[in-house]
């Protein structure tokens, strides 16, 4: 599944590529694709006639701020003035990804909601798996409501409230894994699997370690791991180890670099000793047991 980095990469794509895009056509080829509102037609027509005028991430969600444009002429204003037409908000889940089609061409079997503006350009949002999720909320409701897991979400991992003091606070009584901590999006918004094991091998904490144990100096070496490793990740554009795929269809290039994840039976980077891998709470996890205690 795209985890924040790979998010922040398709974020930024798209508020480069999208430059003016204004929806004049929308083609829902798979209707479960489409979470809200239940009447398919009500998402067609609501996004009719939006500007997508801003790109915004929360955790693993994209968020378009829309603007209603009735007449294009009025691109020519400042965009504040333009009247609130909602937000779409996407869900990539395991394989989602979108690509930008200039004049537009026939679609693959996978592809499943498609953007059109005046002059044929297409945002075409593909999806094998078909667990990725749309939202048009209009701009009278409230996004949290309406999108529970949105609105539970912990804080980003680059934010102020993401720091030791909090993970100390949250983590004080459980007797969870460390792993299976950072994976739980109602903690810190965004990590999941790869860059939860990247981030503890970093920080040299085992991921079987209860989370509760965990002392004020490693936690504060955790957050730092935590940080740089996103960045740097946000910097390769992703992880190859997926099906991500950027606005232009490119892997990212962060898993050429991992130090544990995929890595199992390959010599640590630092020690020469083996990497293994176990299940947690589910979840394939990476680790070497010597550099992490």
């Amino acid at each position: 599944m795209p985890e924040l980095p790979e998010v922040e990469t398709v974020r930024r794509g798209l508020e480069q590529k999208l430059n003016n895009f204004i929806i004049k056509k929308v083609e829902v080829c798979r209707y479960s694709t489409v979470a809200f509102p239940t009447d398919k037609e009500e998402f067609i027509q609501g996004l009719r006639n939006s500007l997508i005028y801003k790109w915004d991430r929360r955790g693993k969600y994209l968020i378009a701020q829309l603007k209603e444009v009735q007449n294009e002429k009025n691109t020519q204003l400042p965009l504040e003035n333009s009247q609130n037409n909602g937000f779409l908000v996407v869900h990539l889940r395991m394989t989602g990804y979108f690509k930008f089609i200039e004049n537009s061409s026939h679609p693959c079997k996978h592809t499943r909601i498609r953007f059109f503006d005046k002059n044929n350009n297409e945002l075409r949002y593909i999806d094998v798996r078909s667990f990725g999720q749309m939202w048009w909320i209009n701009k009278d409701l409230s996004l949290d409501k309406i999108i529970k897991g949105l609105g539970s979400l912990g804080p980003e991992p680059f934010s102020k409230d993401f720091n030791a003091n909090y993970l100390k606070k949250v983590i004080s009584k459980r007797t969870k894994s460390i792993k299976a901590i950072l994976l739980d999006q109602t903690i810190v918004a965004g990590i999941g699997n790869i860059y939860a094991d990247e981030s503890l091998y970093s920080a040299g904490i085992s991921p079987f370690r209860e989370a509760r144990t965990i002392k004020k100096n490693e936690l504060i070496k955790l957050k730092e791991s935590i940080v740089t490793i996103l960045k740097k990740s946000i910097g390769s554009g992703g992880t190859t180890f997926s099906d991500f795929r950027d606005l232009e269809g490119e892997n990212g290039n962060f898993g050429l670099q991992t130090n544990v994840y995929r890595r199992t039976g390959k010599e640590c980077r630092k020690c020469g000793n083996l990497i293994e891998r176990q299940k947690i709470t589910g979840r394939s996890t990476h680790w070497c047991p010597k550099c992490q205690k």
